[in-house]
């Protein structure tokens, strides 16, 4: 089995260096030839697998806490007496803690993965000796 690169359409930029999206790098290169590059090298390689990783090491945990969290709302309901049998503005309690309470941990969750996934990319950036 043998391996295709699969690129974006390439466009001459008004320097006439070639990039996958049109913006030219400094010195002349492009974005996807430096990209090319550092995986081609085994310190590219290393880089490229050490993100891939770090990604799905962060995936995990934050999908894990997120469910952790929520598999906690039904637990202190029912381990808490009294708890689902009270009321906030006339609603159930259970209702106002999935309703209201669950979506900031969603917020929470996403805004951490995204934050995180973000420095793993710039730290394979320096790394990779994009810019």
């Amino acid at each position: 089995m043998t391996r295709v690169r699969v690129t974006a359409p390439r466009s001459l930029t008004p320097t006439g260096t070639v990039t996958p999206d049109g913006a030219a790098l400094a010195g002349g290169r492009s974005a996807a030839a430096a990209h090319e590059a550092a995986e081609e090298s085994d310190a590219g390689q290393l880089f490229v697998r050490s993100l891939i990783r770090s990604q799905l090491r962060l995936g995990l945990v934050v999908g894990l806490g997120f469910l952790l969290i929520l598999l906690a709302f039904p637990l202190m309901l029912g381990l808490v007496p009294g708890l689902a049998d009270s009321t906030i503005a006339g609603l159930p309690f259970d209702w106002v803690l999935l309703g209201a309470g669950i979506y900031p941990v969603i917020g929470l969750s996403a805004w951490l993965y995204v934050r995180t996934a973000t420095r793993n990319e710039a730290r394979y950036r320096d790394l990779a000796g994009d810019k």
